[in-house]
C-alpha cells in the first residue's frame, strides 16, 4: 500500500504551510539587514511577471520539501535554485501557453491513468509496485481513503494531479511539435546524394593571410555597417565584470617545520598505545576504517608494517603526513560471490520463514522475483554480483566474514533486512582494520593571518579607483585577474566557494570594492569594473571581431579582382598559385583533402557542382578558392526510403530537443536571483 511515507519518500511533499509562512514571515523581517530595498525585492521576470522575493521562497521551499534534497554544498543548492525557477517557467510560461492553444487533460483522460489505462511517469513514479514493476491501482484506491481523513495527504494528491496534468499536456504540446516536422523530397534527393556520392578533382586558391592588411581599408563606416547588418551575432546574456586579486594562503617554511614534529610527536604516541581505537577517536585528524582490507590493497610499504602488526609513518604522502595502525584481524574471503532478497525491516517473521524455506531447497531467484522489493536486482533473481571483502561493512563483516560456498545468512542492517545467498567464496586471507591519523599539509593559523592582513593592507589601499586597484595590485606583486559573470551564474569561473563573491557582485555597483572574501583555501578582493545589461554586445566589446571579419570580406573582393581566365590552370595562374587534386569529399565532409584546411563551405559547393564545371569562386574561412570537379563516385549506402526515415527521425529528435529552450527565448526571462540566492 502507498502510504503518504511513500510519497514523502519518493515523490515529494510540501513543508507545513504554518512552517513555511513563518520562515517566510521570518525572512521578510530581515529585509533591511539583508540590503532589501523595498518590501518584497524582485528577484527576476518570467514572460513580463515580476517574480518577488516571497513568491522565489515559498517556490524553493515547497521544491525543497517535493525533492528531500537540502543545502548541504554548492552543488546541491544550485540544482535546487534551478528547480525552483523551473517550476516558475512552468507556472508562468507553460500553463497559460497551454491554455492559450487549447491543450487540457480531459477528465475521461485523467481517469484512464489513475486506473493504469495510460501511463504517467509522475503516477508510477509515487505507485508502482516493486515485485511486478507496474502500477499498483489498489494502492491508488487506499491512498485516496487515506486523503479524505488527512489533510496532508488529500494536498499531496492535489499537487500529484498537478504534476500528472502537467506531464499530459507538455507531451500533447510536444507531439504537435513533432507532428509539424515533415522531411520534402528535395531533403531527400539531397540526402542520399550526400551520403552517395564523393567527388575529387582539381582545386587553385590563395589564402588570405597573403594578402597584406595595408592593401585594403577598413574605415570606421565599414565596422558599423557590418556591426548592423549581422547585430544577431552579437546577441548576449546581461553580465557583470570583475578584476580580483588573490592572496594564496600557502604554508610557510615554519609551517611545514611545525607540521613535521607534530606528526612525528603523535607518531611516538601513537606507536606507544595500546588503545589504538581510542586514541585515534580522539584524535580530530584520525579516523577508523568501516571496512577490512587486504595485503593486495595496500602500498607494498603499507602492507610490509601493517600485515606484521607494526606501525605504518609517519610519512609525507600526498601533501599530508599520515599513519596507521591496525585495529583488528579477520581471515576472510578475498571475493564474494552473492544474491539477495530486500525486505522491509518490518517483515521480520516473512524473513525467518524465507530462510527457512530457502536452506530447505527452494529456489532463490524465484524467490527474490516474487519477496524482494528492491526490483533493480529482484528481477535478475537477486543478483548481486562478485565483490570484494573490502567492499563490506558493519553488520555485513561478521556475517560474511566466514561464510561458505552455499550458505544463506539473514543481515538486518538499517532500515532493510536481507537474506543473502553465497555462491562463490574464494580462499580465507588476512584481512586488516585500519585506523590512520592524517596531518595535511596546510598553513598554520599565523600565517592565514598574516595573510589576512596583507588582504586587508590591499583593500585600504585599493578603494577609489579602477587605478587605485591597479596600482595597489603592483605594490602587493600580485597580477589582478577578470571574470566576467553572467546573469544566473552562481559562482566565479575557476574559483570554488565563490558563491558569497558573486552575490556581492550583483549587487555592487562599478568601482565598488569587496570585502576580503575567503574563497576555498585563499582571500580574494574584487571591484566591479563594469556592468552590461544591453541585449547587444557594443561595437566597442566586439570590434577586433568585426574587423577581422570585414577584413576577409574586403580581401576577398581584393583577390576575387584579380582573379581572370577561363580554365582552372588560366585562373591559378592569375591567383599566383597552382593547381592541385583534393579528393574524398563528401556532403558531410568538413577538412577537405588537398586543400588541408576546415572549409566547410568548400566542401558544400564541390558536393553541389557538376562534373567538368569550373566553378565560381568560394568564400572561405581561410582564403578564395575555385575547383573543378573531375570525378564522383556513386554508392549504394543509402536508399531514398532509409534517407527519409533517417532524416524525419532526426528532425524530429531536433525539434523536441529545442522546444523548450525556444520557449523560454520567446518569453524572455530576466534572472536577477543572484544577488539574493
Amino acid at each position: 500500500m502507498a502510504s503518504l511515507n511513500t510519497l514523502r519518500t519518493k515523490f515529494g511533499i510540501l513543508l507545513s504551510i504554518i512552517i513555511a509562512l513563518a520562515l517566510l514571515a521570518f525572512i521578510l523581517s530581515l529585509k533591511t539587514e539583508m540590503g532589501f530595498t523595498g518590501n518584497d525585492p524582485r528577484v527576476g521576470v518570467i514572460d513580463g511577471e515580476k517574480i518577488n522575493y516571497s513568491e522565489y521562497y515559498e517556490q524553493y521551499e515547497q521544491v525543497k520539501s517535493q525533492s528531500g534534497m537540502q543545502e548541504s554544498d554548492e552543488q546541491q543548492s544550485a540544482m535546487l535554485a534551478n528547480a525552483t525557477w523551473q517550476a516558475l517557467i512552468t507556472k508562468y510560461v507553460l500553463t497559460p501557453g497551454f491554455e492559450q492553444v487549447g491543450i487540457r487533460m480531459t477528465e475521461p483522460e485523467r481517469m484512464a491513468v489513475l486506473s493504469g489505462q495510460q501511463y504517467s511517469q509522475s503516477l508510477y513514479s509515487a505507485f508502482a509496485d516493486p515485485r511486478t514493476g507496474q502500477l499498483n491501482v489498489d494502492a491508488i484506491s487506499q491512498f485516496l481513503a487515506q486523503a479524505e481523513s488527512n489533510p496532508e495527504a488529500a494536498r499531496a494528491w492535489t499537487q500529484l494531479n498537478d504534476q500528472i496534468r502537467m506531464e499530459s499536456m507538455f507531451q500533447k504540446y510536444a507531439g504537435l511539435v513533432k507532428g509539424g516536422v515533415y522531411v520534402n523530397s528535395l531533403e531527400v534527393d539531397r540526402g542520399v546524394a550526400a551520403a552517395n556520392n564523393t567527388y575529387s578533382g582539381k582545386w587553385a586558391g590563395k589564402r588570405y593571410s597573403s594578402v597584406p592588411d595595408s592593401l585594403v581599408e577598413v574605415t570606421n563606416g565599414d565596422l558599423k555597417a557590418y556591426y548592423d547588418s549581422h547585430k544577431n551575432m552579437f546577441k548576449q546574456t546581461p553580465s557583470r565584470t570583475i578584476s580580483y586579486v588573490v592572496f594564496a594562503v600557502d604554508p610557510t617554511d615554519a609551517d611545514l617545520k611545525a607540521l613535521e614534529e607534530t606528526a612525528t610527536e603523535v607518531g611516538g604516541e601513537f606507536a606507544a598505545t595500546s588503545e589504538v581505537k581510542s586514541f585515534v577517536r580522539a584524535n580530530r585528524n584520525g579516523k577508523v576504517a568501516d571496512n577490512y582490507v587486504s595485503k593486495a590493497q595496500l602500498s607494498d610499504e603499507e602492507a610490509e608494517a601493517l600485515m606484521a602488526d607494526k606501525m605504518y609513518g609517519p610519512v609525507l604522502k600526498n601533501n599530508e603526513w599520515t599513519m596507521s595502525r591496525v585495529v583488528a584481524s579477520k581471515m576472510a574471503p578475498d571475493s564474494i560471490g552473492i544474491r539477495h532478497i530486500v525486505l522491509p525491516y518490518t517483515e521480520d517473521a516473512l524473513a525467518d520463514s524465507l530462510l527457512t524455506t530457502l536452506r530447505n531447497g527452494a529456489d532463490f531467484a524465484q524467490t527474490a522475483l516474487r519477496y524482494s522489493v528492491y526490483e533493480a536486482t529482484a528481477a535478475n533473481g537477486g543478483e548481486v554480483g562478485i565483490m570484494p571483502f573490502s567492499a563490506f561493512n558493519g553488520e555485513f563483516i561478521d556475517a560474511l566474514a566466514s561464510a561458505k560456498q552455499g550458505d544463506i545468512v539473514k543481515i538486518a542492517s538499517g532500515d532493510a533486512i536481507q537474506l543473502i545467498q553465497v555462491y562463490r567464496a574464494d580462499k580465507p586471507t588476512k584481512h586488516i582494520q585500519v585506523a590512520t591519523i592524517t596531518y595535511p599539509v596546510i598553513a598554520s593559523d599565523a600565517t592565514r593571518r598574516n595573510v589576512h592582513n596583507m588582504a586587508g593592507t590591499f583593500s585600504v589601499n585599493a578603494k577609489g579607483s579602477s587605478e587605485a586597484f591597479a596600482d595597489a595590485a603592483a605594490e602587493a606583486a600580485i597580477t589582478p585577474r577578470v571574470a566576467q559573470i553572467m546573469q544566473g551564474d552562481r559562482t566565479v569561473r575557476g574559483l570554488e566557494d565563490s558563491r558569497e563573491l558573486t552575490r556581492w557582485a550583483y549587487g555592487a555597483e562599478p568601482g565598488d570594492l569587496s570585502e576580503v572574501f575567503s574563497v576555498g583555501k585563499d582571500y580574494v578582493i574584487a571591484m566591479l569594473t563594469d556592468v552590461d545589461n544591453d541585449e547587444y554586445a557594443s561595437l566597442e566589446k566586439v570590434v577586433s571581431q568585426v574587423r577581422a571579419q570585414v577584413l576577409r570580406d574586403k580581401k576577398y573582393d581584393y583577390i576575387v579582382k584579380s582573379l581572370s581566365g577561363t580554365t582552372l590552370e588560366e585562373q591559378a595562374a592569375s591567383l599566383d598559385s597552382e593547381v592541385a587534386d583534393f579528393s574524398d569529399v563528401t556532403y558531410e565532409t568538413y577538412f577537405v583533402n588537398g586543400v588541408n584546411a576546415l572549409e566547410p563551405r568548400l566542401a558544400g559547393a564541390i558536393t553541389s557542382s557538376e562534373k567538368g564545371v569550373v566553378s565560381a569562386p568560394v568564400k572561405g574561412m581561410s582564403g578564395v578558392y575555385v575547383f573543378e570537379v573531375g570525378d564522383i563516385q556513386t554508392s549504394e549506402k543509402q536508399t531514398a526510403e532509409g534517407e527519409r526515415v533517417r532524416a524525419q527521425a532526426m528532425a524530429e529528435s531536433m525539434a523536441q530537443q529545442f522546444v523548450m529552450p525556444a520557449i523560454q527565448q520567446m518569453a524572455k526571462i530576466e534572472d536577477l536571483r543572484g544577488k539574493y540566492f
